[in-house]
């Protein structure tokens, strides 16, 4: 399988790429660019990487230096922000901006969020809707300031802000090149911005969508109910020209419940194998690692509660877990309550989970769902031994060949057990890492990036779906 992609300008938009946030789909977002770097994507230097969070010029200069001295961007100029871009040269709104804008004011009902440019001069006023999940869809007026800081226009909802930048930076990149037009591809990461693009309608773009999480509401089976923020998304879903899943089961789940319109891949994302997998007579003996955010559907508390069985059982067991987030406080109390202070611990973000899988001696995860578990996939083509509870989609797919045990949904006492078992049988442990690593092969950038240069070249084949909208 080739993994020369064809001539064309490539774009991956995502809401925000802000270090350490946002755990496992930041990264996936980073290595897909990276990745379609190394196949020779613009040269080697990459997609252009495009954010749409109101932060500051200040933070998203931050952002992209720390991504770049982390190795995870080729360069701090494949990274812009809306934004950052919005303002003028001379205060006030930028010419593409302006020109996106017509005739009136604010809502004086609504609450505005002002963002100004470096000297404090006002560019942007967003609205602030409060408590809505759909506040993205929002046509209320955005307001577009002049170099003197008054109101000069305002642009219809952030569709219409976002679908004037990405318009703006296109022809950008179409003026660069106005003898040899190239096709634009986008690969839409956010879900969100995916709604909001749907309906662009210029015929030489091609829009690439990507799945990152799990469809459904509990109990995640095919025919559970779909979670709301995602019914509006499967209704414009056939307009992109390739949907990207992460795994066969979720696809054939959306497939069998909105049908197949010939969109529908199975593309996931790829990590690098390791070098050398460390044996296990080699690993911290006892050690148990999780590495995610510290959010309710993480479960983190149902592996802290069952590690009392595994520190009777393995009185040497330690449970490292590796992320941040907003339960810190309640699983810290959660520790000191289960007297587990000098065998658990809560050790914050790391930027090195190499160093972390090669230490360990089991992988655990106690999710409620997942998109593709990027941290399972980690482990696994690290050697490392994975326990898991049976939930859709990344466990469950994952350890369908081995390399890790899957224990019914919930069931603290099987998830303890599960544990013991691997730490405590060093065959069962030299099987479980074996049969890991050779998930490798499933997950090789090489064979991914592939798979993704052959759908590009086919959509780039045939013409926009949306032509027929």
């Amino acid at each position: 399988m080739s993994t020369s992609f064809p001539e064309a300008e490539y774009l991956i938009l995502s809401s925000r790429l802000i270090p350490d946030h946002d755990g496992g789909y930041a990264m996936a977002v980073l290595s897909r660019a990276r990745q379609m770097a190394a196949a020779g994507v613009h040269e080697g230097r990459g997609p252009l990487l495009l954010t749409f969070d109101p932060g500051t010029a200040a933070d998203h200069a931050r952002h992209r230096s720390a991504f770049v001295g982390r190795d995870l961007v080729v360069a701090e100029d494949r990274m812009r922000n809306l934004f950052d871009e919005a303002a003028g040269p001379h205060g006030g709104a930028a010419d593409w901006l302006r020109r996106a804008g017509r005739p009136g004011e604010p809502d004086p009902a609504l609450e505005y969020r002002r963002i100004d440019d470096a000297e404090g001069r006002a560019v942007v006023g967003i609205p602030v809707i409060h408590g809505d999940p759909d506040w993205h869809i929002t046509t209320a007026p955005v307001a577009v300031y002049d170099a003197d800081g008054r109101v000069a226009g305002i642009v219809d909802g952030f569709g219409a802000l976002y679908r004037a930048w990405l318009e703006h930076v296109v022809d950008g990149l179409r003026a660069a090149t106005p003898a040899e037009p190239r096709p634009v591809v986008v690969v839409c990461e956010s879900r969100q911005l995916g709604e909001l693009i749907a309906g662009w309608s210029d015929p030489g773009v091609r829009l690439i969508h990507s799945i990152h999480t799990i469809h459904l509401e509990p109990p995640f089976t095919p025919d559970a109910p779909v979670n709301a923020l995602w019914e509006r998304w499967f209704s414009v879903a056939e307009r992109f020209d390739a949907v990207l899943w992460l795994s066969s089961a979720q696809r054939s789940d959306a497939v069998q419940r909105f049908g197949d319109e010939g969109v529908h891949l199975v593309i996931p994302a790829g990590v690098p194998a390791a070098s050398a997998i460390v044996p296990g007579s080699e690993r911290d003996r006892g050690r148990v690692v999780m590495l995610n955010r510290l959010a309710p559907g993480k479960r983190v508390d149902h592996a802290i509660r069952a590690f009392r069985a595994v520190v009777e059982a393995v009185p040497y067991a330690q449970l490292d877990i590796y992320g941040g987030g907003a339960e810190r406080e309640a699983l810290q109390a959660l520790i000191d309550a289960e007297g587990l202070d000098a065998h658990v611990a809560l050790r914050g973000i790391t930027d090195d989970p190499e160093r972390v899988l090669d230490a360990a001696s089991v992988f655990v995860t106690a999710s409620a769902f997942e998109g593709q578990a990027l941290a399972i996939v980690e482990a696994m083509v690290r050697g490392c031994p994975v326990v898991a509870y049976d939930v859709p989609y990344g466990p469950r797919d994952h350890l369908a060949h081995g390399g890790g045990v899957l224990v019914p949904d919930g069931d603290e006492a099987a998830l303890a057990a599960a544990i013991v078992r691997v730490l405590e049988d060093p065959e069962e442990h030299a099987r479980l890492s074996r049969e890991a690593a050779q998930m490798a092969r499933r997950v090789d950038p090489d064979h991914v990036t592939a798979a993704l240069a052959q759908a590009v070249a086919d959509v780039i084949a045939a013409p926009s779906r949306r032509a027929q909208w």
